[in-house]
C-alpha cells in the first residue's frame, strides 16, 4: 500500500483525504487577514492552510498576457497582477507559519523561485509545486533536493511531462510524491473538470497517490471535491476566501468557511460509505446473513433409510446451516443413512457417498 506522511497525517488510498485550503494571495497583502483565513481554515476542518510565495520580477516578464477569465479578474497582464500581491517577506511567512503551528494546522506555501524554496524549507512539512512549473527543471531540482514530500499539480500537462518531472524529482532523492489532477483554467467550468482523469492517473502512476486541485466555481456542498474523493483522490485542494463576493484575484472560484463546513459533513458520510476495502469479500457483519439468509438443501418429504436422494424429495430453503445448494448436483443420486422427516435440513453426515 502506498503511504505518505503529510504533516502529522499518514495518507494512503483508504484514508480520509488531506484537505488543503488554498489561501494563495487572497489575503491581498494583509497579515491580519491572512491569520484570519488560517483560523477559518482550521475551524472549518482543513488540514493545511496554503499560500503562494513569489515576487513578480522573478515570476513573469512585463509583457506576460493573462490566462484567467478577465471578466472576473480584470487585470490583463500577469506581471501587473502578481505585483499587486507579492508584498509578503520571509519574516511574514515565518510569522504565519508560527501562528499556524500554534492553532494546530499545517502551514504550506508554494515556492515560485529559489529564494522562496530556501526560506520556506524550515517552515513547511512538505512542498507543493504548481502546475505551471511541472516543466521547470531547475525549480524541480531545487525543491527535490530539500528531501521533503512533494505535491505536484499536473494541470495542462501530458503523461510524458508528468513522467519527466517525476524522473527529476526521484533522481534527486524524493520518492514521496502526490500527483494532483488539475485543470489550469481560472475558473474551470464543470464540463472541463474531467474528474475521470483521476482514475487515469491512478492507472498510469500506480506507485503514486493521487489528489485533486479544484478550480471550479463552488456551490454549497462542493460536489467536485466529493466526486474526486470517490474516484480516488486522497489530497484535496481548493482555493479559500473569507468573502466570496470580493472582486478579482481568486475569490470568484474559492470556497469559504461555510462551504468547507458543509463539505466536511458530507465527506464524513461518503468516507464511511466507501469503506476500506476494494477487494470483494464477506465482511464480519454479514456472517449472520450468510448463515440465516442463504439456503440449504432441505427434505420436501419424509424419507427412509437407504432411500435415494432425488429432485422429488429435496428443495432449497433457508437457513443456510446445512448443505449448500451449490452442491445440489453432488447430492443427487446419493442415499440416506437414516430415516428423516420432511423439512429436515440436510447435512453431509446424513447421506452416503456414491461409490
Amino acid at each position: 500500500m502506498n503511504e505518505i506522511f503529510l504533516g502529522k497525517r499518514k495518507i494512503n488510498s483508504f484514508s480520509k483525504p488531506y484537505i488543503i485550503a488554498e489561501i494563495g494571495v487572497n489575503h491581498e497583502g494583509s497579515i491580519n487577514i491572512a491569520k484570519k483565513m488560517i483560523y477559518l481554515a482550521k475551524k472549518g476542518g482543513a488540514d493545511a492552510a496554503k499560500f503562494q510565495s513569489y515576487k513578480a520580477e522573478t515570476l513573469a516578464s512585463k509583457n506576460s498576457p493573462a490566462y484567467w477569465d478577465t471578466k472576473k479578474e480584470i487585470t490583463k497582464n500577469q506581471f501587473e497582477l502578481f505585483k499587486k500581491y507579492d508584498s509578503f517577506s520571509k519574516k511574514d511567512y515565518k510569522e504565519l507559519a508560527k501562528y499556524s503551528k500554534r492553532i494546530g494546522i499545517d502551514f504550506i506555501s508554494t515556492p515560485f523561485d529559489d529564494e522562496a524554496v530556501d526560506y520556506l524549507n524550515s517552515l513547511v512539512p512538505f512542498f507543493k509545486i504548481s502546475s505551471s512549473d511541472i516543466t521547470n527543471t531547475p525549480l524541480l531540482r531545487k525543491v527535490s533536493k530539500k528531501k521533503k514530500p512533494i505535491i505536484l499539480s499536473t494541470g495542462a500537462s501530458s503523461i510524458s511531462e508528468i513522467k519527466n518531472a517525476l524522473k527529476i524529482i526521484n533522481k534527486n532523492g524524493v520518492k514521496d510524491v502526490v500527483l494532483m489532477h488539475c485543470i489550469l483554467n481560472y475558473p474551470t467550468i464543470n464540463e472541463n473538470a474531467n474528474l475521470r482523469m483521476i482514475k487515469g492517473l491512478r492507472k498510469a502512476f500506480p506507485n503514486n497517490l493521487i489528489g485533486y486541485s479544484d478550480h471550479t466555481v463552488p456551490d454549497s456542498n462542493l460536489p467536485s471535491l466529493l466526486t474526486a474523493f470517490i474516484l480516488g483522490a486522497v489530497v484535496l485542494e481548493k482555493h479559500f476566501t473569507y468573502n466570496k463576493s470580493l472582486l478579482g484575484n481568486d475569490h470568484y472560484h474559492s470556497m469559504d468557511f461555510k462551504n468547507l463546513i458543509e463539505f466536511k459533513k458530507n465527506l464524513e458520510k461518503v468516507y464511511h460509505l466507501l469503506g476500506k476495502n476494494e477487494k470483494k469479500h464477506p465482511i464480519h457483519s454479514e456472517n449472520i446473513s450468510r448463515k440465516n439468509a442463504r439456503r440449504s438443501i432441505v427434505l420436501r418429504k419424509n424419507i427412509n433409510l437407504g432411500e435415494k436422494i432425488s429432485k422429488n424429495n429435496i428443495i432449497c430453503k433457508r437457513p443456510g446451516t446445512g448443505i449448500s445448494p451449490q452442491y445440489w448436483d453432488k447430492v443427487l443420486g446419493r442415499f440416506s443413512k437414516k430415516k428423516m422427516k420432511v423439512d429436515h435440513i440436510l447435512q453431509w453426515s446424513d447421506i452416503k457417498k456414491i461409490k
